[in-house]
């Protein structure tokens, strides 16, 4: 036990009272929850980047599961059947939900996997003792601790999980709790109903079901999915009686916080729309590493240790203190909103108009309107920013290498957008004395004024004054296919698009880096891709524009390595030995011991015997890709590069296709 503390609640009266465990670090807990299931036969694999290189179907990664995908499907991952990590992710969809206590765009998701190995009476068990267990876990107070299971949806022919609900009613016991249960079925039966004394395990139906196609009605034949198990901590704050009458585990009031999920991949959808077991089960769980840690700090999750740099930059640049009550939604939006462009930034996305581009623009215009609120009229974002980089120096060491480039992109940026702002509200200040903006005027403000849609929006609630949203998106979509909404809507559950014709310029795209180098030299690296079934994207490291023999000598080799008919081959190996072959990799990704590379060539290459030394291009890469370049050529096509242009200091684009 520690001494009790106090802490308030940004603008709200409430203390919370901390008894329980000592206040941890982010570090700290993302070490403890990797070395222990590392203990139990995991290996440990790294991130994921937060934007995947060769996934054109989402700007982002959103989950720990999004880049294991393939495995929960059958493919073998190169580290055995038990793997955990920490996954950087984003979600675009959060962005209008920050400024509450707990919602963030950017989050580190812990995660354990079992591919076909262990099930829920060893996932249970496990993930229960290092929540509560002071000498092997986190030590949180299981009395803090509720949990959902699946209620079962009779039309599907799939019962609740009483095997779930029953592990959980035993774990409690052996801590002295007595933990009861309740069906509740549904969310807003969930209002109604509320808690009552002992209760402390809920079944619900939709809440509790997981697939990439939603509940089991949605989801087409062949589709995997199951039952799942959320873990929330009780902060005990007041309940807010705007969210129902009733307080439960998912009323969304703030009480109860979800720090944790497993997932049982348990059935398929057969031809009859009933649904049958997988023959081997998996085990995908979720656990918000921020959230976590903020059972130890307190109800906000914007107090926790990565932010407190960047949070005493805010308050000694506005002059306001966090708790303020007119100062903390700014404060945590640009909190959230700088440390996800941090990261973006590191990994090579730049501010532009479109793609993932787009949503960093956003998030740093966001912020800049939210520090004027706050009254900082000059720049500020950079020097926020550079907190981040000293708080994951240790885990994500990318972010501080790239301090600079970070800097000056949002100085540049923020300077840039300063100005469209004043210009921009002096224009809307004019529509103001309408009482009405129309979606013609958003519109107007957006492409001749560069002043953003949502902003426009925001400032029209504010003022009381209608606008038609309905009708402003209409005209975005007809002008741009951009928007938050757009990019969300490219996501479908993870899986990534693996036409016929995006895999041949997966392929495509190796063998262009490759020549890439042959033309300009080996210091040629890869910064970035986008890859769909009309035509591949690379950004590549160069100090100037190619000329246009450059160009030609790369279409050249590129068009012979494709009608040479070359194999094209995948190997794992300990990713050293990968290393010393020259194998490329993409920038700022950390691989694990064992890793996938893919070589095409030479002519005599077979899976058993695929000769890496002699291949004209080896890459790190999950794949999917054809199996010879003899496809890459199929319909009399050839390789030809459409545009060579920049993209940022020292990058260039190259956009192709195969016509």
């Amino acid at each position: 036990m520690v001494p009790m503390e106090q802490r308030s609640l940004g603008a709200s009266s409430f203390t919370w009272s901390r008894d329980i465990v000592t206040t941890m670090k982010v570090s700290e807990v993302r070490k403890r929850f990797l070395d222990y299931y590392a203990a139990r036969g995991h290996v440990i694999i790294p991130s994921a980047p937060i934007v995947p290189g060769n996934d054109p179907t989402t700007l982002f990664t959103s989950s720990g599961m999004q880049p294991l995908l393939p495995y929960f499907l059958g493919k073998d991952h190169p580290e055995g059947k038990r793997v955990v990590n920490s996954q950087l992710s984003f979600r675009a969809g959060d962005i209008e939900e920050v400024g509450d206590n707990r919602h963030t765009t950017f989050f580190e998701m812990l995660g354990n996997w079992s591919f076909g190995d262990y099930f829920k009476q060893e996932q249970l068990p496990w993930i229960f003792e290092f929540l509560t267990s002071a000498e092997t876990g986190f030590g949180i107070d299981p009395e803090k601790l509720y949990i959902t299971v699946y209620a079962g949806d009779q039309g599907a022919g799939i019962a609740e999980d009483t095997e779930a609900a029953d592990i959980w009613k035993r774990l409690f016991k052996e801590k002295g709790i007595e933990a009861g249960f309740a069906s509740i079925g549904s969310e807003e039966a969930g209002y109604e109903l509320g808690m009552k004394d002992g209760e402390r395990i809920f079944a619900y139906s939709d809440k509790n079901w997981w697939s990439r196609a939603g509940v089991p009605a949605k989801m087409p034949v062949g589709e995997p999915g199951g039952p799942d198990s959320e873990i929330f901590y009780d902060f005990g704050t007041p309940h807010d009686p705007k969210w129902g009458a009733n307080c439960h585990p998912n009323c969304d009031c703030g009480r109860f916080v979800e720090i944790g999920n497993s997932v049982f991949m348990q059935f398929f959808k057969q031809d009859d729309g009933s649904f049958a077991e997988l023959p081997k089960k998996n085990i995908d769980f979720g656990g918000g590493l921020e959230r976590i840690t903020m059972a130890t700090v307190g109800p906000d999750i914007f107090s926790i240790d990565v932010f407190d740099a960047a949070r005493d930059v805010i308050e000694t640049r506005s002059g306001k203190k966090y708790e303020d009550a007119d100062a903390t939604r700014s404060f945590r939006i640009i909190l959230d909103h700088m440390r996800a462009a941090s990261f973006m930034l590191a990994e090579g996305v730049t501010p532009s108009n479109t793609e993932a581009g787009y949503v960093l623009r956003r998030l740093i215009r966001r912020s800049i309107r939210e520090a004027d609120r706050l009254g900082i009229k000059e720049a500020v974002l950079s020097e926020v920013a550079k907190g981040y980089g000293e708080a994951y120096k240790d885990h994500y060491p990318q972010v501080l290498a790239n301090t600079n480039t970070i800097s000056e992109e949002l100085a540049k940026e923020e300077e840039k957008f300063r100005k469209t702002l004043d210009q921009g509200l002096r224009e809307f200040e004019k529509l103001v004395t309408k009482r009405e903006v129309k979606a013609e005027d958003a519109f107007t403000l957006f492409t001749t004024y560069g002043f953003p849609v949502e902003l426009t929006q925001e400032l029209a609630q504010e003022r009381g004054i209608a606008l038609d949203t309905e009708a402003v998106a209409a005209k975005m979509k007809e002008h741009q296919d951009t928007s938050r909404a757009g990019g969300a809507q490219r996501f479908a559950g993870g899986l990534a698009d693996h036409a016929e014709l995006t895999v041949r310029y997966h392929t495509t795209h190796h063998i262009l880096l490759r020549a890439l180098q042959t033309v300009l030299g080996d210091e040629v690296k890869q910064r970035g891709s986008n890859i769909t079934s009309e035509r591949l994207r690379i950004d590549f490291s160069s100090p100037g524009k190619m000329t246009p023999e450059q160009k030609e000598e790369v279409e050249k080799i590129v068009n012979e390595v494709i009608y040479q008919d070359l194999p094209v081959t995948r190997t794992v190996m300990p990713r050293e030995d990968a290393e010393k072959l020259g194998a490329q990799m993409e920038f700022g990704v950390k691989y694990p011991d064992m890793v996938s590379v893919y070589s095409v060539g030479p002519a005599h290459a077979t899976e058993d015997s695929p000769d890496i030394p002699n291949a004209f291009s080896l890459e790190f890469c999950g794949g999917p890709h054809v199996t010879n370049t003899s496809e890459l050529h199929a319909e009399g096509r050839h390789f030809k590069i459409q545009k060579e242009e920049a993209v940022a200091s020292g990058i260039r684009r190259i956009k192709a296709v195969l016509e």
